[in-house]
């Protein structure tokens, strides 16, 4: 077993994990972070993606020791104090989700994708989003979705 610290959403953590635990495992089971969904376990569907040093990554193929001393942002760490952040309030708005359970890797993906890149044509959003899969929409609530987020937070 090893001691890692990391700080997630901003609280510094130490768990203890084996060389084999991944990312994910430690958000959800020892850190009780339950938004960052487990679907293929094999980081081709996207619902476990997390941002790691504001990189998006897939929280099922990292293991736990990689992000020691890294800072890992889930889907809960967006909202401040009870408000949805606008990338959160734009999925809500546009219904960017159906059943939900790929909502929280969308949410992060574009989160990454606006913070490089505020203001993404149709066709970025698009590539951005290639590795998330949703089985229950047709995507384009979901695009949707990411442009008014991108409206939102250049407004702000």
């Amino acid at each position: 077993m090893h001691s890692i610290r990391l700080t997630v959403n901003g609280r510094e953590a130490e768990v203890e994990v084996s060389t084999h635990t991944l990312l994910v495992d430690v958000l959800r089971e020892h850190l009780a972070l339950r938004g960052t969904h487990v679907g293929c376990d094999t980081s081709q569907c996207g619902c476990c993606t997390v941002l790691l040093n504001g990189e998006s990554v897939r929280s099922c193929a990292v293991l736990a020791v990689q992000a020691e001393d890294a800072q890992v942002t889930t889907v809960e760490g967006l909202a401040n104090d009870g408000t949805l952040h606008p990338i959160q309030e734009a999925f809500s708005r546009c219904h960017g989700l159906q059943c939900g359970f790929c909502t929280p890797g969308m949410i992060m993906t574009t989160a990454c994708l606006l913070a490089t890149n505020p203001n993404p044509g149709e066709s970025e959003i698009i590539e951005a989003l290639e590795g998330n899969l949703c089985r229950c929409t047709g995507y384009v609530n979901i695009v949707a979705s990411v442009q008014e987020a991108s409206r939102l937070l250049r407004a702000a």
